[in-house]
């Protein structure tokens, strides 16, 4: 007899897929909670050792939550928190939000599955749920909140503890299926692989909040945009956001391969921060380092930067503090280096600088920016791809940062370039722009 894989990767349309039995187990990259003190005094805390690829049980549907048969999923910074179990273990997010009693107790299990991206099939659909149906090609919105909640009705970011999906709730993307909320879902963009379009949805929304949205840095015409880390997944995003709204760009990468690929993205200025700091590792954390690197920023732009998008954290906050401009504004929204940030305050009270906190995005900045992708306006930053089984190997190369903007994984897709429904949007946009980065990192 046929099973829902096999339906869903037969192409089945929802009446067939409906007609199959959703699995009582299925494959999934997750963490075990006997695992969370194995790194304790360990330097490196290879999240190979941490995630596990094997089955775990399929949880009940909400009313408010479809099951997603997940084609293709992506490696976040978060999953390699999660990994190393630092700043804390997640199981610690699950407990809390099985706290709150009802459907939430489901997500305290001894296992954790990760994953804040996702591409798939919608298999099943609660009773509560319309507007989706089985047979939907959808991607998710990592944003899990409490959409009953009077505030997410303004901003669902500034509601009850909104949780990233997949971190700080259990059952996410990286996995043979998922169970995601409604209020998650967004169509899949037409043009795009499976794979193309699980790599945007987290990175792509949380720079264009940052950005553009009203509640980030209000990015307008002419502004000019220091992006710490531009080749990388928020980076690149945030390099085309810059680009479409007008802006003046201004890109810090660490190596010429990284600059070249930055630059063919459309990024204005590209400095690469080996050349300013001189030999010295760790000088853009001196205030030599940040005067130089201001002298640079001056120089090819003649003036200092409107907006600083800064998401490294400890490495470069007090760089960034200093580079912005009088009045200007520092974005922010993580610390991948240290949560723990030293500046000088003098140069944020004296010149009337603005810090901002950005997380995540609403599910209308989300459509705002899946919009822009199904319009071919943003391309995704996919550079490399990898088999669920050999996820650890992919989270690795997040963690030491061996990698070029996003680096995807498959789940039931059997093979990349799979997906596509909308080719004449495919052959528009142009098949080198939306494999920009995997041909830079296949040494093209």
């Amino acid at each position: 007899m046929t099973s829902l894989t096999e339906a869903v990767l037969t192409g089945a349309d929802g009446q067939e897929l409906q007609r199959h039995a959703v699995p009582d187990r299925f494959r999934a990259a997750y963490l075990r909670v006997e695992d969370t003190g194995m790194f304790a005094d360990v330097r490196d805390k290879d999240v190979r050792k941490s995630l596990h690829v094997g089955p775990v049980p399929m949880p009940e549907l909400a009313p408010d939550e479809v099951v997603i048969a997940v084609m293709a999923s992506a490696i976040n910074y978060n999953t390699v928190w999660s990994a190393t179990f630092e700043p804390m273990p997640t199981f610690g997010f699950l407990k809390h939000l099985a706290a709150k009693g009802g459907w939430h107790t489901r997500h305290d299990q001894p296992y954790h599955v990760l994953g804040s991206d996702a591409a798939g099939v919608i298999v099943r659909t609660g009773s509560a749920v319309t507007g989706w149906q089985a047979g939907d090609h959808v991607v998710v919105a990592t944003a899990h909140v409490n959409d009953q909640e009077p505030a997410s009705h303004a901003d669902s970011m500034l509601s009850d503890h909104p949780r990233a999906w997949g971190f700080e709730t259990n059952f996410g993307g990286l996995a043979d299926y998922s169970v995601v909320r409604a209020s998650q879902l967004l169509p899949k963009p037409a043009h795009l692989s499976w794979e193309e379009a699980a790599c945007n949805p987290l990175c792509a929304a949380t720079a264009y909040r940052m950005l553009v949205s009203d509640k980030g840095a209000r990015m307008k015409q002419g502004d000019v945009v220091f992006i710490w880390g531009a080749s990388g997944g928020l980076g690149a995003y945030a390099v085309q956001f810059v680009r479409n709204g007008g802006g003046t760009s201004i890109g810090v990468v660490g190596s010429p391969e990284k600059a070249e690929i930055v630059r063919r993205l459309g990024c204005d200025v590209v400095i690469d921060r080996t050349e300013v700091e001189q030999g010295t590792p760790g000088a853009l954390q001196t205030p030599e380092g940040w005067k130089r690197m201001g002298k640079a920023i001056r120089k090819a732009v003649g003036e200092d930067p409107h907006i600083v998008f800064e998401h490294v954290g400890q490495a470069t906050f007090p760089a960034s503090v200093f580079l912005a401009r009088r009045g200007g504004t520092i974005v922010t929204c993580g610390s991948s280096t240290g949560y723990h940030h030293q500046f000088d305050n003098r140069y944020l009270w004296m010149n009337l600088k603005r810090i901002i906190g950005s997380h995540g995005a609403n599910l209308q900045e989300q459509w705002e920016t899946n919009r822009l992708i199904s319009q071919g306006k943003i391309v995704p930053a996919l550079s490399t791809v990898y088999e669920l089984d050999e996820v650890g190997e992919a989270a690795r190369s997040v963690q030491s940062n061996q990698h070029l903007g996003k680096v995807g994984v498959l789940c039931l897709a059997p093979e990349p370039g799979l997906g596509v429904t909308d080719p004449a949007t495919r052959e528009r946009v142009g098949t080198d722009r939306l494999n920009l980065f995997r041909a830079t990192a296949d040494g093209a």
